[in-house]
């Protein structure tokens, strides 16, 4: 019975701490600590068990991101959330597939762990204050006031999104094409004039340590990379991440990077390249992602 309560609520409970913690690594260690937190508890015990899983995963993925908040400020290069596959059912909910963009989590990651956690609670999942409250350990007036401030940040911060679709596929499609034949102006008519590439290598592989803006600058980065990093035995595989449209670039079937594309208004207005290993080569399974709404 324990068990089985805790695995239908997984994919909400995934995707609050993924939400929160911006990696699926910690994520999944949120929920192992949640899972035997649960287990020693006695079901009958528990009037609504979501309500009581949300908040003992929130307060676990609190715990953790608070631990993990000095060594990314120590990352080597810029530091992008860990890439998750995901599925049709993210592009169709805009507010799920927007929570989980790379851009969007990038932003969440400027707001500090008690500001992240209302945040995500209230707007992604639609959580009261009062319900907030018991989870964060504040009282439903200070939550109240947390959220108005981190949803200013937010929306100071936040860029326009489009979820992936066929139309968005098809962009990719070309620029890849662009790519293949060097066409510097091909790409550059792809993207929007203030266009951001941003790569993720965690210092252990070649890759730019900040971020580059303008469509010829990232039109001849990007040109340089292909040169010296797509041979012919380089596949390509189109696929969906974090609710974006992406290209995976596999070497004798290992996956190399990945970069995922933020796409408004039919131009590329986002490039987030990643190819730190300890953030590819994990599980590659479509993740369920769940905003349990009620």
């Amino acid at each position: 019975m324990t068990e089985d309560a805790f695995s239908e609520h997984r994919p909400l409970l995934f995707t609050i701490a993924y939400e929160m913690l911006g990696s699926a690594a910690d994520a999944e260690d949120v929920l192992q600590e949640s899972y035997l937190r649960w287990s020693a508890v006695d079901p009958a015990e528990v009037e609504h068990p979501r309500a009581y899983l949300v908040r003992v995963v929130t307060r676990q993925a609190l715990n953790h991101l608070r631990a993990v908040k000095a060594r990314r400020e120590e990352y080597i290069g810029t530091w992008l959330p860990e890439p998750i596959r995901t599925g049709p059912a993210v592009s169709e909910d805009a507010i799920l597939a927007e929570s989980v963009s790379m851009a969007l989590m990038l932003v969440l990651e400027t707001l500090n762990p008690t500001e992240r956690a209302v945040f995500v609670l209230h707007d992604v999942f639609g959580y009261s204050h009062g319900e907030i409250a018991a989870s964060v350990g504040k009282t439903e007036v200070t939550v109240r006031q947390i959220a108005h401030r981190a949803r200013q940040h937010v929306q100071a911060r936040r860029r326009r999104f489009e979820p992936d679709s066929e139309a968005t596929r098809e962009i990719v499609q070309r620029f890849l094409l662009a790519t293949s034949t060097g066409e510097i102006q091909g790409l550059m008519d792809l993207m929007a004039p203030d266009v951001v590439q941003i790569a993720d290598g965690g210092g252990k592989v070649t890759a730019a340590r900040r971020p580059i803006t303008g469509s010829e600058e990232v039109a001849r980065f990007v040109l340089g990379v292909a040169r010296t990093s797509i041979t012919p035995d380089t596949r390509i595989e189109h696929a969906t991440y974090n609710g974006m449209p992406a290209a995976r670039f596999l070497t004798d079937g290992e996956l190399d990077w990945l970069v995922a594309f933020e796409i408004h208004d039919g131009r590329i207005t986002g490039l987030y390249a990643m190819r730190n290993p300890d953030k590819l080569h994990r599980d590659d399974a479509v993740r369920l992602l769940d905003r349990g709404v009620r």
